[in-house]
């Protein structure tokens, strides 16, 4: 009997599935039934199994004429997915350091990932303070002005965001529904979203939408910092910072337009 602390093992199907689909990103990219089976070293009913199974779901293609199988759009569109969000930073690299520059504050781009806002660049504040490189980490989409960015632009992405339980990080969180749709809508009337110690006491944060061609909001831009650099003494986001925050926004989404 497996207690119920015993961590499972392996599952052999899924990694089966995983040799299978590196398999068919090799070479030509199409093979027969035989040529799988025989290049894993699985019987032929073993592989078929996994190869239907892969091509309900998108991740497997068969050529109707040939019989021989491919790569599937879905998988396709997960590889996508990645090199967009790689496209995105290299395409924002000197703007990202060119406001950090300008406004002397760290400076994040941040996409929507499960649920959150994943960093996928950060440009360190221009002083000799000791920091931490921020790429990959995870940020709350309620409590971050890049959170509201994302979130104002996905009506989806917010209906689900509210659903949920909105956690409170500071005493200035934002927790109900309610409050986050009204916040959201002054996100989109000004263009821009700001937070001030939502999600870190003393710090606060000013971000914008990096828009893809078309008009597809795909990523913010912000910068981070004290209250005291970022905010006036009301605690609203400094006019100045935020031209430059929208500017930096503006010439990102040219530039992947390009």
């Amino acid at each position: 009997m497996v207690s119920v602390g015993t961590v499972p093992g392996p599952i052999q199907s899924i990694e089966r599935a995983a040799a299978m689909l590196r398999l068919l990103a090799r070479g030509s990219g199409e093979y027969g039934l035989a040529e799988v089976a025989a290049s894993l070293g699985l019987p032929k009913g073993t592989a078929h199994g996994i190869l239907r199974t892969l091509q309900r779901v998108a991740f497997v293609e068969q050529d109707e004429e040939t019989g021989r199988y491919r790569l599937g759009a879905a998988l396709l569109h997960l590889g996508t997915s990645y090199l967009d969000a790689n496209e995105l930073r290299s395409r924002s690299l000197n703007w990202a350091d060119a406001l950090a520059a300008r406004s002397g504050q760290e400076v994040r781009i941040g996409v929507h990932h499960d649920g959150a806002v994943l960093v996928v660049h950060h440009v360190f504040r221009p002083d000799d303070t000791m920091q931490t490189l921020g790429i990959g980490a995870m940020l709350p989409l309620h409590a971050t002005a890049f959170g509201k960015v994302l979130l104002a632009y996905d009506a989806d992405l917010s209906a689900a965001t509210r659903r949920r339980e909105l956690t409170s990080l500071t005493r200035r969180t934002i927790v109900t529904p309610q409050s986050l749709e009204r916040v959201l809508t002054q996100v989109r009337a000004a263009g821009w979203a700001n937070d001030a110690e939502e999600y870190l006491p003393g710090e606060a944060s000013i971000a914008a939408p990096i828009r893809a061609p078309g008009g597809l909001v795909v990523g913010a831009i912000g910068i981070s910092g004290s209250v005291d650099r970022i905010c006036d003494s009301a605690s609203r986001a400094k006019p100045a910072l935020v031209s430059q925050v929208a500017s930096a926004a503006e010439a990102i989404s040219r530039a992947l337009s390009d």
